[in-house]
């Protein structure tokens, strides 16, 4: 039988904590992040059931269902990362790949004005997120207002030579864009 602390506290939520925690506040649980990005679970399940319930069953379960596949387990099932994201400094072990031409970029339009001038840039990220698709960068675009996407010019920044990375679960990533390699507006 669910506690009334399980019941008023969603996956989701729980989710979302992890997200915070992996990414960019380890110290929210109590943790340390290697220099990969990767926790120690049992640690991990700790720190997190001071602030909301969880155990290893919850946290397999998240993992397992995000849609997005933010988290990643190492080979032992020891240890647990965000697969990308990380506004903390580390290096999650990304791959170069030649990225397919082109890619999409969604934010909010209140946004674009500022990013017509200087580029796309992480801000607090650690990368640029790009899309293979314009629905997706849609669907991100939306989280944060009115969408407006960007199609970019992947081929020719690569050409110029910026390096492109694939996050374990399809996000392609890069240092920055500047606008000359925005394909529309």
């Amino acid at each position: 039988m669910m506690s009334q602390r399980e019941k008023s506290v969603s996956q989701k939520q729980i989710s979302k904590f992890l997200s915070l925690v992996l990414r960019h506040e380890p110290q929210a649980a109590g943790i340390t992040l290697d220099e990969h990005g990767w926790a120690n679970i049992a640690d991990l399940i700790a720190g997190v059931s001071k602030k909301m319930p969880i155990d290893r069953n919850i946290l397999e379960q998240i993992v397992a269902e995000d849609n997005k596949q933010r988290y990643a387990f190492d080979e032992t099932k020891t240890k647990i990362r965000a697969n990308q994201g990380h506004s903390v400094q580390v290096d999650v072990e990304l791959q170069e790949y030649i990225p397919p031409n082109p890619l999409y970029h969604g934010t909010a339009v209140r946004f674009a004005q500022a990013i017509e001038k200087q580029g796309l840039l992480p801000q607090s990220r650690l990368y640029v997120h790009l899309s293979k698709d314009s629905e997706t960068a849609k669907e991100v675009g939306a989280r944060h207002g009115k969408p407006c996407i960007y199609e970019i010019d992947t081929k020719r920044m690569v050409a110029d030579g910026y390096v492109f990375y694939l996050s374990a679960n399809g996000v392609w990533l890069t240092k920055c864009v500047p606008p000359q390699y925005f394909i529309n507006k």
